[in-house]
């Protein structure tokens, strides 16, 4: 009589698929309950609590994986990767990885958005320039005055977006132990990864729906702007998944999620010609100019199989 594993590899069809349904429903109904208040008042954004329930709502997918994982799956929190992976000096790699890779990816997007005319980019660094004179005038100083040339702020407004990507990991933390720690893995388990990065792209897409129908991030108009996100969430979820399923580890991906939010309009205000503007549904990584080399690098990981997760040969016997 054989053993039967009690952690398989792949879970039953039946179980698994259920679990990524109430998965779903819990995660975009906490979503709505916590945004509810916005709805109701009839400020939407405007209302002071918008920026707090939204860093609430971040919380909502990891709060849902939690549930999903212990009560309906009843698998080990550990396979939600949680905790850091070792060898240590890997898993610090894939947070290099995670900071660098995604603040490139965001700067690449920024340069197709200004190839295709969407975004005006600016070698001389006027907008920079005119947003240091506005902070140092009231001192009485000027960016010549201070004696550092334009690159040594551009390494500061650098070091500036790696710390608040670092900071940003906390909240982002929330999402992704349940975009890429929960749905991921499980779609591509039962689907396979080609369906797993499309699939969970569109789920984290639609969940934003409470703050994007409000005009979050795209403003002018918020219905496109929900496709956008779907668009969004997978291009760059993508990326997010290699990380999290390469590191047999969460918070890579929290880690370049969190770079993410503090990349794109850092990088769009600084790096611009002074006093122009861009339409968020056209331009950066959330706009369709910004898409192309997202869109490349999913489809080279997905080339390479890069979604298959750590086999047993490369992960480390713990102790």
């Amino acid at each position: 009589m054989s053993q039967q594993s009690t952690t398989p590899t792949r879970p039953a069809t039946r179980t698994g698929w259920r679990g990524v349904l109430v998965y779903c429903v819990l995660a975009y109904g906490l979503a709505w309950l916590v945004c509810l208040p916005l709805w109701l008042d009839g400020r939407g954004l405007a209302n002071p609590l918008a920026m707090p329930l939204a860093v609430v709502m971040m919380f909502t997918p990891a709060v849902s994986a939690l549930i999903v994982n212990r009560f309906v799956e009843r698998r080990s929190w550990r396979t939600l990767g949680i905790g850091a992976s070792r060898p240590v000096g890997r898993f610090l790699g894939y947070l290099v990885l995670a900071l660098v890779g995604m603040m490139l990816l965001v700067a690449a997007a920024m340069v197709t958005s200004a190839l295709l005319g969407q975004y005006a980019i600016d070698p001389g660094l006027s907008a920079l320039r005119a947003l240091l004179e506005a902070q140092l005038a009231p001192a009485g100083l000027s960016v010549e005055s201070v004696g550092i040339p334009m690159g040594g702020w551009v390494a500061i407004v650098l070091a500036q977006t790696a710390l608040g990507g670092l900071i940003n990991t906390v909240p982002a933390f929330g999402e992704e132990l349940g975009w890429r720690g929960y749905l991921f893995p499980r779609l591509n388990e039962l689907a396979g990864p080609v369906w797993a990065v499309l699939g969970s792209g569109i789920i984290w897409g639609l969940w934003h729906a409470p703050l994007i129908l409000l005009g979050y991030n795209y403003p002018s108009n918020p219905v496109l702007g929900l496709g956008a996100m779907c668009v969004v969430g997978t291009v760059v979820g993508a990326f997010l998944a290699f990380l999290r399923q390469r590191s047999s580890s969460v918070w890579p991906a929290a880690l370049g999620h969190g770079t993410m939010n503090a990349a794109v309009g850092t990088f769009a205000l600084v790096f611009s010609r002074a006093g122009a503007s861009a339409e968020t549904l056209d331009a950066t990584i959330m706009g369709w100019s910004g898409w192309p080399i997202p869109v490349l690098l999913t489809l080279v990981l997905l080339r390479r199989h890069a979604f298959v997760p750590r086999t047993p040969r490369e992960s480390p016997t713990s102790a």
